[in-house]
């Protein structure tokens, strides 16, 4: 098991019996979703702001247009620091205190850099769209010269990492346990519903392959 060293930067301090460090664990996390949350700082103001992603390997890539100020303030930076988190049942417990969620989530800290070289750039778009659903970007009109010239895509290596993963029930207090109030957890799933094609399509385009398997893959 390959994990990411523990230092103060990617340290969980608050709730660390549910803190991971596996590097497979962690990479695992980043694939089952496709939105992530990015910390920047902009004129000493900071923001998050929610964004497509894709990894490939120990990197992560993001886009967007050449004048956006939170790819502009990476860039300045140099490093990033990115969420992602998976809410995956709410916990309702007998007392107010003890209500809590099922969760999987993962910190990334890592350096940034300019995707300059053409190929390497169209990679990475390709690999943002089949990230979000898998095979697509065969079935689409791929970015022309001016769209691809006022693209810009950011990659950040993952130099360290933490996950934290809660995965259990109520931890209500011993004295609460025979309370005639229900507890329980409420599972929670992200689910896609059937393909609505758009209104202007001709009528002999069938909805892809890659699109049905994903509507199939996460009802």
């Amino acid at each position: 098991m390959v994990e990411y060293s523990i230092s103060e930067l990617n340290k969980v301090v608050r709730g660390p019996k549910r803190a991971n460090y596996d590097v497979n664990t962690i990479n695992s996390i980043l694939d089952d979703a496709f939105l992530c949350h990015v910390g920047y700082v902009f004129k000493n103001q900071a923001i998050v702001i929610p964004m497509a992603y894709a990894r490939k390997d120990d990197k992560l890539y993001l886009h967007g247009s050449l004048k956006n100020r939170m790819m502009l303030s990476l860039l300045d930076a140099g490093e990033a620091s990115i969420s992602v988190t998976h809410l995956d049942g709410l916990v309702l417990a007998r007392s107010a205190f003890h209500h809590s969620a099922n969760y999987r989530s993962v910190n990334v800290f890592g350096k940034v850099k300019k995707v300059e070289d053409p190929q390497e750039k169209m990679d990475a778009l390709e690999c943002i769209l089949n990230h979000m659903v898998p095979g697509h970007w065969d079935n689409v009109r791929q970015p022309n010269e001016k769209e691809f010239k006022g693209t810009l895509v950011l990659e950040i290596s993952i130099e360290t990492a933490s996950a934290k993963v809660r995965a259990e029930g109520v931890n209500d207090e011993p004295s609460d346990l025979d309370l005639p109030i229900w507890a329980g957890v409420v599972p929670i799933k992200q689910v896609a519903f059937d393909a609505i094609s758009d209104n202007d399509l001709p009528k002999n385009i069938e909805v892809p392959k890659a699109v049905l398997n994903y509507v199939k893959n996460n009802k």
